[in-house]
This record gives C-alpha cells, structure tokens and sequence, in this order.
C-alpha cells in the first residue's frame, strides 16, 4: 500500500499527494485508528496535459486517523453539472440540490454582503501628488448587506477576487452608477497580466435601475477588478457604485449547495437560484417556504424579518385627483403611501382623512381637447389649443410643436415617478411625484434621505419649416419649467438632462425657494430625458423629522418635439400658389414681415435670430470689426483689424494666433487634496468652417462635447483610466462673437481694466464672446473677454494669463477674462518702425542700412529695405581743395589790402598839403580845382609814383589810356619831373 501511494505521488505530482505520504509516514511510527467517512473528504488532483485527474481523500484534521481510501481516476477536467446540481464526491455523480439551497452548475455567486466574502480584497490606493500624501487606507468598498457600496472621495478604491477557471467561462453582476462625478471601471487580467479590451473597461451610466454587466472569460487564473474613483468637486461628495449577485461560472464544479440567503427561499429540487419573499413575510437561511408577518408587523419584499408597524402620521398619505367624469367634475382623493407600513389602529394614528369632495376639473393641457368622456386628447395635426377644443392654424402659419403641462389632473404618459434610497437604490415607493390639479409635488417618504425622481421622456426633436435645418444656430428645442420648494432642512431639488434618467445634473436648488422659471437650451437630439430629483436631507435618518418639505413644479413646456401638440401657430412665409401654399423658410438673411409671411432682405452685416425671424428686429447688427457669414448666421472676424491710434493706422492680423488653444488655471485642491484645473479651450477667430474650441467629458461613455469659441473643463491628474488627466463638467462660456474692439466696455461687459494694468502705449485689442446657455447663477448667461497685448518679449505663442484675484478666470461665475500676451498680438510693421543709419565715406563708397526701432512693437508687415550703396567724394579730397581755394584767397586778399593801403596813403598826401594850403590864407577859400596842370601843381608827386609803378597802378593806368569819350589821356610833365626823368 505504502508503494502504491509513492508511484502515485510520482505519477500526479499532487500538492495534495505530497500531504498523504506525510500522513503515511507517519502512521508508520504511530498507530491511529481506522478514517470513517466524517473524518475525511475527497478532492481531486491538478490536471494534466491529457485533461486526466485523481480522486484522493484528505483527512479534515491531520495524524487524526488512519485507513484513507486508494485514490481512484476522476472524472475528465471538461465534467460539469448543470444549474441546480452538484458533484457528489463519493460517486462522482451530479446530484440535484434539496430544496432550500441552489447551485450554478460550474460556477459560484456572491448575493450575501453582510461582510466581505471570502477571496475578495478591498484596498484604498494612496497618492502622491507632489510634495502632498493623501492616505486612501480607509476608502475601501464596504459590504452593505444585499449590495456593497464603493468609497466617494477622491481616492482610488479597487475591489478585486481571483478565481481559476478549468474551462472559459463568464462573470456577470448587477451594478448601479448613478453619478458622473464617479469613474468606474472594471477589467479582468489573465495570467500573463493581460487586461481586457480597455474600449469595454468603462463603465456605462446606469438607465434608469440596476443594469446587468456580462463579460467572457478564458480558462486559468484570472483576476477580476473593480476600480472607482469619486473626483467630485462641489461641496457634496460623489454618489457610490453599488455592486450585487456577482456570478462566475467556469470553475471546475461545485462539491455542494448554497443555502438560500434570509428573504429567499427554494420550493423545488434542483435550483439555480432563490425567490425573493413577498412583502410582509419572512424567511431564514435555508428557507423552503416564506413565513407572514403578524398582523401588527410589515416587510419589505426580500426580507429576513418583520419591523413592527409604527401609528399612522400625516405624512403617511397623500392627496390626488380622480380622473375627470362625463360631467366635467373630479374628486379629491385621499391615499395611503404605497406600500402601507403603518397601522391604523395603533394609540395615536392619524386616520385617513374623508375623500370625495367634488370639484370642477380643470382644463385640458394646451394642444388637447376635452371629449365627450371627458378624457383630454391631443388635437390633430395642424390644429392648436389652448386646452378646450382644437382650431385650425390660419393660412400663412403653422403649428408650433411640443408639450406644454400646466393642469395636472393626470399624470402624463411620457411621466414617471420612481424612489430611490439615499445611496440610489430603488425602493418598493411607487410614489414619488403626485398630481393635484395646479402642480406636481412630492409626497412623503419612508425616510427624509430619499430621494424622490420624476422623469419626463421625449422621443426627439424636430425644426419647423419655417427654419432652416441647416442653421446650425437654430435653437433645436428649450425646455422651461416654474417651480418652488418649501425646506425647513437643506434640501435639494436637482434637474437634470440627458439620455436617460441618471444623466448630467445641469443645475440644482438648495434651501426654500420661491416660485421662478427656469429655461435650459437643448442643443442636441441624444438629449431626450429630464429629471427633477428631491431630496429632503442628505444625512441618514429614520426620523421623518422633515417630511413636511415638498418641491412643486407648475408647468413644463418643450418646444420642437417630435410627436408633440400644438398650443399656438406662428406665421410661417409661403410657397408658390402650386405648392398648396406650404410653409417654406426665408432664404439666408431674410425676415418675415409681420402679419403677411412675406420675407424680407436684412440691413447689410446683420445676422437673424437663432428664434423664428419675424419683424425687423430680429435683424441683429455685427459687433464692431466684424462681419457677418454668407448664410447670416453669425457674425465672425477673419483675425485681421485696422483701427486709428494717435493718428496713425494700426494693422493686425491674428492669424497665428486663430489655432485652437488651451490652457488651465493654477492648482486646486479638494478637501481631501485631490487636484485638479479648470482647463480652457480657445478658437479665436476664423472662417466659418475652422475647428471650433471642444471640451470633453470622458468620464463616462456619453463623452459629451461641448464646442464655441470659448469652453471650459475640469480636469484631473489621474492615471487610474491609463491617460493623463480626467475630464469633466464642460460648459460653454462664448459660443457667438459680438465684437472685437479697444474698449475695455462693450454690450455690458467689462474687461477689467484693473486686473490688467497698461504697459505700453499701444492699444489692447479684446474680443468679446456670449453663450446662450443659461443657469442659475446666470440667468442672462456666460460672457467672455480675450484682450490680446502686443508682447515681444514673450516666447511661447499661448501665454494667457488670468486676472489676480480671480484665479479661476471669473470671479461671479458668468463673466470670465483673459489676458493673451503674444508678440503676434502686436499691428504690423510698416515704415514707422524702422529708421536709416548712413555710413562714413570709405573709398569713395557710403552705406545706408535699414535697423528696427526699439523696443519693437510690430511683427509681420513690411520687410526692412535692403542696404544701400552709393559714390561719394572723401574727406582727403575736399581738404586739399579747401587749402588750395584757402591759399588763393589769402593771396588775392593780402593784394588788395596792399593796394588799398598805398590808395589811402595817397590820399593822406593829397590831404596834408591841401591843409598846409589852406594855412596861408587864412581867410579864403580854397579856389577850384583845374582839369589842367597848373604850375607847379603835383608835379613832384606824380615823378615820384611814376618812377615805381606797380603792376596793378600798371594795369590801372593802362585802363585810362583811353577815356570813354574815345580820346587818350596823356599826362603832361613839368621840366622838373623831365629833368628827374632824364637823370
């Protein structure tokens, strides 16, 4: 025996072999006594390259007996029961499960979350964000009894179960996802670490209730994870995944039955799964059948006890509106909440109070009419009313499609009312939201953390024919709604908007408010499901202290819907005669003329309201510097502007700058310090079909796109999806452009002149943006300002800087600026900036360069004119001319000098002796000069200069040979100057 044993341990190689030669080895030493049945149990070996296993028995407590059975062949690896069977060890037969238990077949279910079941891990994944540690130890996924709910804080929270499969098998479970601010993912690894398509990773938003996840697995380990991380922003945390009945099939088999969990039961052999017990009844583990509660105890559906039925309140029922009879009339109705959990007869319950009272119904709901029953039906197509009877839409106008709820004797068909708990599990309420004639309010829940949803259906939208579809600002639908809610605790009414119920909360109302309006702009047709959530309290109380609270909703309206009742016409322009005048739009930039239906041309740059187009008014005049498309749609700026500056003319051209840009804000942080940035995406200007700014979520598979000119996201540092960040919450901020101008004010917006200081002479250029979305806090809408600054200095292209003391780029929430500095911000060159410098002459050559003024504060424009070269004359030549002309005139001026000084000297003779003459007689007159020589008249002093002429006296004498008379001059001689002469 003892041999046999080690050729079958050699043989299998079996962990479990290795642990029965311990066993016989050792009972060669001590005796033990004889294994009975209960003392042992069988299991069957690893398989091997043929599929072939061993059946051994394994002692429950080791050296505690002897006499094991002889292992034996086992059934081939590909065995399997079916649903409701088990593997009897002992025959290796499938055996049908007795009654009270269940079973897969092949596989295992977890349905049971009172705590974590075996082989489950739950782990909180710390970050490291910078210099800052966040400990997520505790943020695990907790076991909530029917369910396990996942953590709601920013951290990361994984829970992952590892199971070896002998075949390929599948794994399916029930998850409910409520909230986008939640990323849920799930994935499967294989054991070369393998994960599943990471296209399927992503979870989806759950409808509505509770959705049902299946994947395919392959055979061998493999490692099952669901992963979640909350990153909600707001003051409130992140609503939780939940998780229930995870099944796994394609173990090798089952060696036993589950027992039926409390509030299940099975009736019948062979069962796959466990019923649910009815309300008011019970089971406990391992039931066969449901137990009813005493008469003075209730319970829920699926229940493992009965609670004691409390006294009946006030808030225990509700009032409502029978139908309307023939007559026109309708009763006052008083109903116990659903399901009833209080007892009447209890000291102290309230009673239900009488119904019955008769009162006049009300009207019909605009686009219905009354029949003879009484009962409101929608008009036909081409009609419209206002609620009485149904009138034909005059010629030249149409019907103006939708619904629109103001009376609320009944609930609409394309309305429903749900309850969730505060964790967004459905609940056995079957009202919610009731009517009561004027309005739609809340009724009492179970607990005040409830939450109670009303959900409006559409199957889509559709433009009249009097728009055109391919106005791409053609308002696709609207809807608006008037309500008001009465709080004595924070209560919140949420509105939301989407493709199904549990869609994007577009905005919410905390605290009492009064009866307003609220209007949301539908821009897409994926867009067909609103829900108004209430919620009394958001902290778990089984109190019902705040019962009393209520939200009320008066009227809902929706335009453009498919399928919709006409509650008006609007006009409409006419086709030709031989189109049985169907209404046709205006052509592009066209109105219609009130009253007629005839369009008419709009003023020059004007573009039409995204609304129907009837009047002048509804021309609406470009902004300044731009200009409107050719379909008059909207008005654009093709990124180049001229203005007037000090005088001068300033080009700009903002081409460089028209790509689509972004860039974030500083670091956030959230309580717990996760962070995250609001990122902006920027397409400045352009022609009509540029790419416009976009901003993705891609939390979820809806991955709603937001596109303008100017959006905002959220985003996430996170490396848990295996990209760079997480994105969410986009919204527009600028989807039309409606001016580019210097003005730091225009149409009501400010730029902030004092979050950005001046540095230059030169202008800043802002253009202005406003989006038509609507909310809350703006109720005229976002708005936006870009002011570019010319910057040389800057190197990167996308430097935009946000305001001071508005970090976010807004302070209000409406009203965002930015400042863009960029040298491509700056008017182009032109012959202003640039200035001539003229070279020395070298050579014979001198040189003219052209050089920028600085600082420059232009780009682009004109180009600097090339060098320029000319002939000159040097300063070597011009010196010698100089000194040559220099010498010559000193010459000729020391001549002349000369020549007058002997002039003058003359003329001090001629001088002298006339004094000297003048001596003698002192009492005459000098007689008369004679034209002839007298005797002894000069004679002496003419000898004297004759005798030493000089070469001007020469020339000067030569000059008076000849007089102008035409008769010679020939000086006479006196015989002394002969006789001086011929001496």
């Amino acid at each position: 025996m003892f041999l046999s044993y080690v050729l079958f341990f050699v043989r299998t190689q079996s962990v479990s072999v290795i642990f029965l030669l311990h066993v016989l080895l050792t009972e060669a030493i001590t005796e033990l006594p004889s294994c009975k049945e209960s003392d042992y149990h069988f299991e069957y070996t690893d398989c091997d390259v043929l599929g072939s296993r061993w059946r051994v028995a394994i002692p429950n407590k080791p050296e505690t007996c002897t006499g094991l059975p002889d292992p034996v062949k086992g059934t081939h690896c590909t065995f399997t029961c079916n649903e409701g069977e088990y593997l009897d060890m002992s025959t290796q037969q499938c055996q049908k499960c007795t009654e009270g238990t269940y079973s897969l077949g092949t596989g295992v279910a977890f349905d049971e979350w009172d705590s974590l079941p075996t082989g489950f891990i739950s782990h909180g994944i710390s970050m490291n964000l910078g210099d800052t540690h966040i400990n997520c130890s505790n943020s695990t996924w907790i076991p909530k009894g029917d369910y396990i709910a996942s953590n709601t804080d920013e951290c990361t929270s994984t829970l992952s179960y590892a199971v070896s499969l002998k075949k390929p098998g599948s794994v399916s479970f029930q998850y409910f996802y409520p909230d986008n601010h939640m990323f849920f993912e799930f994935y499967v690894q294989n054991d070369q670490c393998q994960s599943t398509d990471s296209q399927r990773r992503w979870m989806k938003i759950s409808e509505s209730d509770w959705d049902v996840h299946y994947i395919e697995l392959n055979s061998g380990n493999n490692v099952l994870y669901w992963r979640t991380t909350g990153f909600s922003l707001a003051a409130n945390t992140a609503k939780p995944v939940l998780l229930k009945n995870i099944a796994i099939s394609g173990v090798s088999y089952t060696s036993e039955c589950f027992h039926c969990k409390p509030g299940t039961y099975s009736d019948k052999r062979g069962a796959a799964h466990c019923i649910p017990c009815p309300a008011n009844s019970y089971s406990n583990k391992g039931a066969t059948v449901c137990q009813p509660c005493e008469a003075d105890k209730y319970s829920g559906i699926g229940s493992g006890t009965c609670l004691q039925r409390p006294p009946c309140k006030t808030t225990d029922y509700f009032y409502t509106h029978t139908p309307c009879d023939s007559s026109g009339q309708t009763q006052l109705m008083y109903k116990w909440i659903e399901p009833k959990i209080c007892s009447e007869s209890v000291e102290g319950a309230v009673p239900l109070p009488a119904s019955g009272e008769m009162m006049a119904c009300p009207p019909c709901n605009p686009g219905f009419f009354s029949n003879n029953t009484s009962n409101c039906e929608p008009c036909p197509h081409g009609f419209y009313s206002n609620g009485t009877e149904c009138s034909e839409c005059p010629a030249g106008t149409e019907p103006d499609m939708g619904f629109e709820y103001k009376w609320w004797n009944k609930m609409p068909s394309n309305m429903r009312s749900t309850v969730f708990s505060s964790e967004y599990r459905s609940t056995e309420r079957s009202t919610g939201w009731e009517v009561a004639g004027e309005y739609i309010y809340t009724t009492p829940s179970n607990q005040d953390s409830d939450y109670t949803m009303l959900t409006l259906t559409v199957p889509g939208y559709s433009l009249p024919n009097s728009l055109k579809e391919d106005n791409d600002r053609a308002q696709l639908s609207r809807i608006t709604f008037v309500f008001e809610t009465q709080c004595t605790a924070d209560c919140k009414l949420q509105f939301m908007a989407g493709q199904n119920e549990w869609s994007n909360i577009v905005e919410s109302w905390s605290g009492t408010t009064g009866k307003q309006s609220y209007s949301y702009l539908i821009k897409s047709n994926s867009t067909v499901s609103f829900t108004w959530g209430f919620q009394r309290t958001g902290i778990f109380s089984t109190a019902n202290e705040y019962s009393s609270d209520y939200a009320k909703i008066y009227s809902v309206h929706v335009t453009n819907v498919i399928g919709g009742v006409a509650s008006e016409c609007r006009q409409c322009a006419l086709a030709a005669v031989d189109s049985d005048s169907a209404c046709v739009p205006c052509p592009p930039g066209h109105y219609m003329l009130n009253g007629t239906g005839v369009c008419k041309s709009c003023p020059s740059n004007t573009i039409i309201r995204p609304e129907q187009p009837i009047g002048e008014k509804a021309c609406i005049p470009c902004g300044p510097n731009t200009y409107s498309n050719e379909g008059r749609s909207v008005c654009m700026s093709d990124c180049t502007l001229s203005l007037h500056h000090k005088g001068e003319m300033l080009n700009y051209d903002f081409f460089t700058l028209a790509n689509v840009t972004g860039f974030q804000s500083s670091p956030r942080f959230t309580s717990k310090g996760l962070q995250y940035f609001h990122h902006f995406s920027v397409a400045l200007c352009g022609t009509e079909n540029r790419p416009l700014a976009s901003c993705v979520e891609n939390v979820t598979e809806s991955k709603r796109d937001v596109k303008g000119y100017l959006c905002q996201s959220t985003i996430v540092p996170s490396e848990v999806r295996g990209q760079s960040v997480v994105s969410s919450q986009p919204f527009s901020i600028g989807d039309t452009l409606i001016g580019v101008t210097t003005d730091s004010k225009f149409d009501d917006i400010s730029s902030l002149d004092g979050n950005f200081p001046v540095e230059s002479e030169l202008p800043d250029v802002i253009f202005y943006y406003r989006s038509r979305e609507t909310t809350q806090a703006c109720k005229n809408g976002r708005s936006a300002s870009i002011r570019l600054r010319c910057d040389p200095t800057v190197t990167l292209k996308n430097h935009v800087s946000l305001p001071s003391n508005c970090s976010e780029g807004t302070c209000d929430g409406c009203s965002f600026h930015f400042l863009w500095r960029s040298p491509y911000a700056c008017p182009l060159c032109s012959e202003r900036n640039y200035k001539e410098i003229v070279s020395a002459c070298i050579q014979g050559i001198q040189r003219t360069t052209y050089v920028w003024q600085q600082p420059l504060r232009c780009t682009g424009g004109v180009s600097l004119p090339p060098q320029k070269i000319s002939a000159c004359v040097t300063l070597d030549f011009w010196l010698k001319f100089g000194v040559s002309i220099g010498t010559m005139a000193a010459i000729l001026l020391i001549t002349i000098s000369c020549y007058f000084w002997k002039r003058t000297r003359k003329l001090q003779y001629k001088y002298s002796k006339l004094m000297m003459t003048a001596g003698d007689k002192e009492c005459e007159l000098p007689a008369a000069d004679s034209c002839a020589i007298m005797e002894g008249e000069d004679a002496e002093d003419d000898l004297i200069y004759l005798s030493k002429k000089s070469f001007f006296t020469k020339i000067k004498s030569f000059s008076r040979e000849r007089t102008s008379d035409g008769f010679d001059s020939v000086p006479l001689k006196s015989s002394a100057a002969q006789e001086m002469e011929m001496n």
